[in-house]
């Protein structure tokens, strides 16, 4: 299946029991509960499905079950998030035989590369496969910036074909659309400048509040598409506070505890990330529900 980088691609949340455990059951029905609301594909094992806190073999056996739930309805991409090039290569060979359609490559972690070494690690990674492309840019994150002529660059590679753009400057969007057109896919990387980016041209949005609320995901991106901002902004305003805690540090415990309160499952998290707890636990949750009541009444 060639991806088409079109859509709402959940970075999808890595279901875990209480003992930290992977929970298959639920990432089976979590998936097919996405997929049921509309999204154009999946990205498991994202910063928001805990990629760097998983064990190798947790990894293959999520990919394993997002392949065989999935079943060629849409795209699947796996994060790819290495500390070196050889287990990057390696990683992206095994994703490849498991039967993913793409890799949502993260730069090499714990070290900020310069750019010629950023250059040559995902050509690198991008030749050990042929498999779809997904660049990760958070120079925020990860203090390595994926700029148009970086990118120019790794364009050479002809399976390069996306940028999940989360530099939070939308004017990006606009010069990496005028400056390389079709070529590349610009895929919006932040919940809360989603509107911001479509109306600039971006079609594809991996995000992380989708989990929570895919359905109206869906919809809002669909209306921005289709030009009907008015309705877009009504819908967007609704959704803002719950978005702006996709930026936040702790957007992986935000958006588990939003997908409980919307869909029921475990808030557990891999440690040393804890469940939320208190006055800050109080807060996300009026957020939440606040936001649910909103999306009721404007659906009046």
């Amino acid at each position: 299946m060639q991806v088409n980088w079109k859509g709402v691609f959940p970075a999808v949340t890595t279901k875990l029991k209480d003992d930290g455990s992977l929970d298959h059951e639920a990432i089976k029905a979590g998936l097919n509960r996405l997929i049921e609301n509309g999204v154009g594909g999946v990205v498991m094992m994202g910063m928001v499905g805990e990629n760097a806190q998983l064990t190798p073999e947790e990894k293959r056996t999520v990919i394993k079950l997002a392949v065989e739930v999935v079943n060629g309805r849409v795209p699947v991409i796996a994060g790819l998030a290495e500390t070196n090039t050889a287990n990057a290569v390696q990683y992206a060979k095994e994703a490849q035989a498991l039967g993913v359609q793409g890799l949502m490559v993260f730069p090499g972690l714990t070290y900020k590369s310069d750019p010629r070494e950023t250059v040559a690690f995902y050509k690198t990674i991008a030749q050990a496969s042929t498999l779809s492309i997904l660049l990760y840019n958070n120079p925020r994150g990860y203090g390595v910036d994926l700029t148009p002529d970086l990118v120019a660059q790794l364009l050479e590679e002809p399976t390069i074909e996306a940028i999940k753009e989360e530099s939070y400057d939308t004017t990006r969007v606009t010069d990496l659309i005028g400056r390389f057109g079709d070529r590349l896919a610009v895929v919006c990387g932040v919940d809360d400048l989603v509107l911001e980016s479509a109306a600039l041209g971006a079609k594809c949005w991996v995000s992380g509040m989708a989990n929570a609320v895919p359905k109206e995901s869906v919809e809002l991106l669909n209306l921005a598409i289709a030009g009907d901002y008015e309705s877009a902004r009504k819908l967007y305003r609704v959704l803002i506070d719950l978005f702006h805690l996709d930026t936040h540090v702790k957007l992986v415990q935000y958006i588990k505890l939003a997908e409980n309160i919307t869909a029921g499952y475990s808030e557990a998290v891999k440690a040393p990330r804890l469940k939320l707890e208190g006055e800050e636990r109080r807060r996300v949750v009026a957020i939440v529900e606040k936001t649910l009541a909103d999306v009721r009444a404007l659906s009046k």
